[in-house]
Protein backbone atom coordinates (compact mmCIF):
# COMPACT_ATOMS: atom_id res chain seq x y z
CA UNK A 1 0.00 0.00 0.00
CA UNK A 2 1.28 3.47 -0.92
CA UNK A 3 2.51 5.78 1.84
CA UNK A 4 0.00 8.42 2.95
CA UNK A 5 0.68 12.06 3.75
CA UNK A 6 -1.50 15.04 4.68
CA UNK A 7 -1.68 18.29 2.75
CA UNK A 8 -1.70 21.42 4.93
CA UNK A 9 -4.51 23.15 3.02
CA UNK A 10 -7.79 21.87 1.52
CA UNK A 11 -7.46 20.12 -1.84
CA UNK A 12 -9.85 22.00 -4.12
CA UNK A 13 -12.31 20.59 -6.65
CA UNK A 14 -10.05 21.65 -9.53
CA UNK A 15 -7.48 18.99 -8.71
CA UNK A 16 -7.68 16.00 -11.02
CA UNK A 17 -5.65 13.81 -13.35
CA UNK A 18 -2.46 15.65 -14.31
CA UNK A 19 -2.68 18.35 -11.63
CA UNK A 20 0.46 19.31 -9.71
CA UNK A 21 0.66 19.82 -5.94
CA UNK A 22 3.52 20.30 -3.49
CA UNK A 23 4.08 19.01 0.01
CA UNK A 24 5.89 21.49 2.23
CA UNK A 25 7.01 21.88 5.83
CA UNK A 26 6.90 18.94 8.22
CA UNK A 27 5.11 16.66 5.74
CA UNK A 28 7.76 17.26 3.06
CA UNK A 29 10.52 16.55 5.57
CA UNK A 30 8.74 13.39 6.73
CA UNK A 31 8.26 12.20 3.14
CA UNK A 32 11.79 12.97 1.94
CA UNK A 33 13.92 12.31 5.01
CA UNK A 34 11.99 9.82 7.16
CA UNK A 35 10.05 7.79 4.59
CA UNK A 36 12.62 8.37 1.83
CA UNK A 37 10.15 8.89 -1.00
CA UNK A 38 11.86 8.82 -4.39
CA UNK A 39 11.02 10.37 -7.76
CA UNK A 40 8.54 8.11 -9.54
CA UNK A 41 7.17 6.59 -6.33
CA UNK A 42 3.39 6.52 -5.86
CA UNK A 43 1.94 8.07 -2.70
CA UNK A 44 -1.48 8.92 -1.28
CA UNK A 45 -2.28 12.44 -0.08
CA UNK A 46 -5.33 13.59 1.90
CA UNK A 47 -6.32 16.99 3.21
CA UNK A 48 -8.08 15.41 6.21
CA UNK A 49 -11.34 16.90 4.94
CA UNK A 50 -12.52 14.06 2.73
CA UNK A 51 -10.34 14.45 -0.37
CA UNK A 52 -7.84 11.69 -1.17
CA UNK A 53 -5.56 11.76 -4.20
CA UNK A 54 -3.15 9.27 -5.69
CA UNK A 55 0.00 10.87 -7.05
CA UNK A 56 3.53 10.26 -8.32
CA UNK A 57 6.55 12.11 -6.93
CA UNK A 58 8.10 14.40 -9.55
CA UNK A 59 10.83 15.96 -7.41
CA UNK A 60 12.00 15.44 -3.83
CA UNK A 61 13.88 17.78 -1.49
CA UNK A 62 13.96 18.08 2.31
CA UNK A 63 11.63 21.11 2.18
CA UNK A 64 9.41 20.36 -0.82
CA UNK A 65 8.05 17.26 -2.54
CA UNK A 66 6.36 17.73 -5.91
CA UNK A 67 3.52 15.42 -6.90
CA UNK A 68 1.53 14.79 -10.07
CA UNK A 69 -2.06 13.63 -9.48
CA UNK A 70 -3.40 10.63 -11.39
CA UNK A 71 -6.52 9.75 -9.36
CA UNK A 72 -8.90 11.49 -6.95
CA UNK A 73 -11.56 10.30 -4.50
CA UNK A 74 -14.02 12.44 -2.53
CA UNK A 75 -15.14 10.69 0.67
CA UNK A 76 -18.36 11.84 2.33
CA UNK A 77 -18.35 12.24 6.13
CA UNK A 78 -19.69 9.19 7.93
CA UNK A 79 -23.14 9.14 9.45
CA UNK A 80 -23.94 8.63 12.21
CA UNK A 81 -20.82 10.28 13.56
CA UNK A 82 -19.05 8.27 16.26
CA UNK A 83 -17.77 10.29 19.21
CA UNK A 84 -15.36 9.10 21.91
CA UNK A 85 -15.81 10.87 25.24
CA UNK A 86 -12.59 9.73 26.92
CA UNK A 87 -11.98 10.34 30.61
CA UNK A 88 -8.51 11.66 31.38
CA UNK A 89 -6.32 8.89 32.75
CA UNK A 90 -2.78 8.47 34.04
CA UNK A 91 0.08 6.59 32.43
CA UNK A 92 -0.82 7.58 28.89
CA UNK A 93 -3.78 5.19 28.83
CA UNK A 94 -6.10 7.94 27.60
CA UNK A 95 -3.68 8.71 24.75
CA UNK A 96 -3.55 5.04 23.78
CA UNK A 97 -7.35 4.97 23.72
CA UNK A 98 -7.46 8.02 21.45
CA UNK A 99 -4.85 6.60 19.09
CA UNK A 100 -6.59 3.24 18.70
CA UNK A 101 -10.04 4.82 18.44
CA UNK A 102 -8.77 6.95 15.56
CA UNK A 103 -7.52 3.84 13.76
CA UNK A 104 -10.95 2.26 14.39
CA UNK A 105 -12.78 5.16 12.71
CA UNK A 106 -13.92 7.55 15.45
CA UNK A 107 -15.09 10.91 14.08
CA UNK A 108 -14.72 13.16 17.13
CA UNK A 109 -12.82 12.99 20.43
CA UNK A 110 -13.89 14.79 23.60
CA UNK A 111 -11.51 14.80 26.62
CA UNK A 112 -13.54 14.45 29.82
CA UNK A 113 -12.41 15.66 33.25
CA UNK A 114 -14.27 13.07 35.32
CA UNK A 115 -14.46 13.02 39.10
CA UNK A 116 -11.96 10.17 39.42
CA UNK A 117 -9.52 11.39 36.77
CA UNK A 118 -6.12 11.69 38.43
CA UNK A 119 -4.76 13.64 35.47
CA UNK A 120 -5.98 17.26 35.51
CA UNK A 121 -6.12 19.60 32.52
CA UNK A 122 -6.15 23.07 34.02
CA UNK A 123 -4.98 26.50 32.87
CA UNK A 124 -2.42 26.53 30.06
CA UNK A 125 -2.07 22.74 30.33
CA UNK A 126 -5.58 22.25 28.93
CA UNK A 127 -4.78 23.60 25.46
CA UNK A 128 -1.29 22.08 25.44
CA UNK A 129 -2.76 18.66 26.23
CA UNK A 130 -5.51 19.06 23.62
CA UNK A 131 -2.89 19.85 20.99
CA UNK A 132 -0.99 16.72 21.99
CA UNK A 133 -4.15 14.62 21.49
CA UNK A 134 -4.65 16.40 18.16
CA UNK A 135 -1.14 15.38 17.06
CA UNK A 136 -1.81 11.78 18.13
CA UNK A 137 -5.04 11.77 16.13
CA UNK A 138 -3.32 13.19 13.06
CA UNK A 139 -0.55 10.58 13.10
CA UNK A 140 -3.01 7.74 13.71
CA UNK A 141 -5.16 9.02 10.83
CA UNK A 142 -2.13 8.95 8.56
CA UNK A 143 -1.25 5.42 9.65
CA UNK A 144 -4.84 4.28 9.00
CA UNK A 145 -5.06 6.07 5.61
CA UNK A 146 -8.09 8.05 6.70
CA UNK A 147 -9.75 10.66 4.49
CA UNK A 148 -11.06 12.61 7.49
CA UNK A 149 -9.03 13.62 10.54
CA UNK A 150 -11.20 13.41 13.67
CA UNK A 151 -11.87 16.64 15.53
CA UNK A 152 -10.42 16.92 19.05
CA UNK A 153 -12.58 19.15 21.26
CA UNK A 154 -11.50 21.05 24.34
CA UNK A 155 -11.72 19.35 27.72
CA UNK A 156 -15.22 19.21 29.26
CA UNK A 157 -16.64 18.46 32.69
CA UNK A 158 -19.76 16.46 33.51
CA UNK A 159 -22.18 19.43 33.31
CA UNK A 160 -20.94 20.03 29.76
CA UNK A 161 -21.66 16.41 28.86
CA UNK A 162 -25.18 16.80 30.19
CA UNK A 163 -25.59 19.74 27.83
CA UNK A 164 -24.68 17.73 24.72
CA UNK A 165 -27.08 18.27 21.78
CA UNK A 166 -30.30 16.28 21.72
CA UNK A 167 -29.28 14.71 18.41
CA UNK A 168 -26.60 12.71 20.25
CA UNK A 169 -27.25 9.18 21.50
CA UNK A 170 -25.10 8.90 24.64
CA UNK A 171 -23.94 5.40 25.58
CA UNK A 172 -22.34 5.08 29.00
CA UNK A 173 -19.87 2.16 29.00
CA UNK A 174 -20.67 0.76 32.42
CA UNK A 175 -19.55 -2.82 33.28
CA UNK A 176 -22.40 -3.08 35.79
CA UNK A 177 -25.08 -2.33 33.18
CA UNK A 178 -27.61 -5.05 32.36
CA UNK A 179 -27.88 -4.29 28.63
CA UNK A 180 -25.12 -5.25 26.18
CA UNK A 181 -23.84 -2.84 23.53
CA UNK A 182 -24.44 -5.62 21.02
CA UNK A 183 -28.20 -5.41 21.57
CA UNK A 184 -28.93 -1.77 22.38
CA UNK A 185 -31.54 -0.38 19.96
CA UNK A 186 -29.53 1.62 17.47
CA UNK A 187 -32.56 2.39 15.30
CA UNK A 188 -33.21 5.27 17.69
CA UNK A 189 -30.34 7.05 15.93
CA UNK A 190 -32.54 7.73 12.94
CA UNK A 191 -34.98 9.55 15.19
CA UNK A 192 -32.62 11.25 17.59
CA UNK A 193 -29.95 12.46 15.19
CA UNK A 194 -26.58 11.77 13.74
CA UNK A 195 -24.12 11.13 16.58
CA UNK A 196 -23.34 8.27 18.95
CA UNK A 197 -21.21 9.29 21.92
CA UNK A 198 -19.36 6.53 23.78
CA UNK A 199 -18.59 7.74 27.31
CA UNK A 200 -15.58 6.00 28.86
CA UNK A 201 -14.63 6.40 32.51
CA UNK A 202 -11.13 6.53 34.06
CA UNK A 203 -9.34 3.61 35.69
CA UNK A 204 -11.38 4.12 38.87
CA UNK A 205 -14.66 4.02 36.97
CA UNK A 206 -17.68 6.32 37.18
CA UNK A 207 -18.99 7.70 40.45
CA UNK A 208 -22.61 6.97 41.33
CA UNK A 209 -23.31 10.69 41.03
CA UNK A 210 -21.92 10.76 37.47
CA UNK A 211 -24.02 7.77 36.45
CA UNK A 212 -27.17 9.29 37.93
CA UNK A 213 -26.51 12.67 36.30
CA UNK A 214 -25.75 11.27 32.85
CA UNK A 215 -28.63 8.79 32.87
CA UNK A 216 -30.99 11.59 33.91
CA UNK A 217 -29.71 13.52 30.87
CA UNK A 218 -30.64 10.64 28.56
CA UNK A 219 -27.50 8.47 28.52
CA UNK A 220 -28.04 4.72 28.24
CA UNK A 221 -25.90 2.35 30.32
CA UNK A 222 -24.38 -0.49 28.27
CA UNK A 223 -21.72 -3.08 28.97
CA UNK A 224 -19.05 -4.87 26.95
CA UNK A 225 -19.22 -8.56 27.81
CA UNK A 226 -18.55 -10.02 31.24
CA UNK A 227 -15.06 -8.62 31.76
CA UNK A 228 -14.05 -5.17 32.97
CA UNK A 229 -11.90 -3.46 30.33
CA UNK A 230 -9.28 -0.82 30.97
CA UNK A 231 -9.94 2.77 29.99
CA UNK A 232 -7.43 2.36 27.16
CA UNK A 233 -9.35 -0.51 25.55
CA UNK A 234 -13.04 0.09 26.36
CA UNK A 235 -13.62 2.83 23.79
CA UNK A 236 -11.90 1.05 20.89
CA UNK A 237 -13.70 -2.21 21.75
CA UNK A 238 -17.05 -0.40 21.70
CA UNK A 239 -16.16 1.22 18.38
CA UNK A 240 -15.43 -2.22 16.93
CA UNK A 241 -18.88 -3.42 17.99
CA UNK A 242 -20.54 -0.36 16.44
CA UNK A 243 -18.55 -0.69 13.23
CA UNK A 244 -19.93 -4.20 12.79
CA UNK A 245 -23.47 -3.22 13.71
CA UNK A 246 -23.38 -0.25 11.34
CA UNK A 247 -21.98 -2.47 8.55
CA UNK A 248 -18.77 -0.46 8.31
CA UNK A 249 -16.63 -3.52 8.87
Amino acid sequence: MALQFFHDTPLGPELGDGSEITLTGAEAHHAATVRRVRVGEQVTVSDGLGVVIEAVATFVSPKEVGLRVFARKDVAPSTPRLVLVQALAKGGRDELAVQTATEFGVDEVIPWQSSRSISRWEGAKAEKSRLRWEAIVREASKQAHRAWIPRVHGVVDTPALVAMPEDTLMLLLDPTASESLSYVKLFDINRRGHKIALIVGPEGGFTESEIETLVAAGAERVRLGENVLRTSSAGPAALAVLNVRLSRW
